[in-house]
């Protein structure tokens, strides 16, 4: 969208509107490579594992998750549009959301634990202060 037309994207950013995601066929390169890790002969010998590759973005995604090529594509598309998500919309995207949550609770217990330990070490000064000085 151009300025021209009387659109601001600036304040649509500011305002934290989620910009959908939408997978093309033509932009995506998958290729089935051959499994590797735990699974035995089975997993080495077939071609399960899928691995995408969006050409706009260079992103790549790998998916081995289970035996079975069809799902581990649609694990993998999910995957890429989670990404994605995170790469255009950033703390906007439903992981940013998550990643913002769990910063939020990390820092609310650190305060919490100095706010507690602040207050101990308070307390143990005025416990034990007068014992360290001698009256000759």
């Amino acid at each position: 969208m151009s300025k021209a037309d009387g659109s601001n994207e600036g304040a649509e950013q500011a305002k934290g509107h989620h910009h959908p995601i939408i997978l093309n066929d033509e932009d995506i390169e998958e290729k089935h490579v051959r499994g590797w890790g735990n699974g035995g002969q089975k997993m080495n010998k077939t071609s399960s594992c899928v691995q995408l590759l969006h050409k706009p973005t260079n992103t790549v995604v790998i998916c081995q998750d289970t035996r079975y090529l069809q799902q581990n594509r649609k694990i993998a598309r999910k995957r890429l549009a989670e990404k994605l998500d995170l790469l255009i919309n950033g703390q906007e995207s439903k992981i940013g959301k998550k990643i913002k949550k769990l910063q939020a609770r990390k820092h609310k217990h650190r305060q919490r634990s100095k706010k507690k330990y602040a207050l101990n070490s308070e307390e143990s000064d005025q416990n034990h202060g007068g014992d360290l000085v001698k009256d000759p």
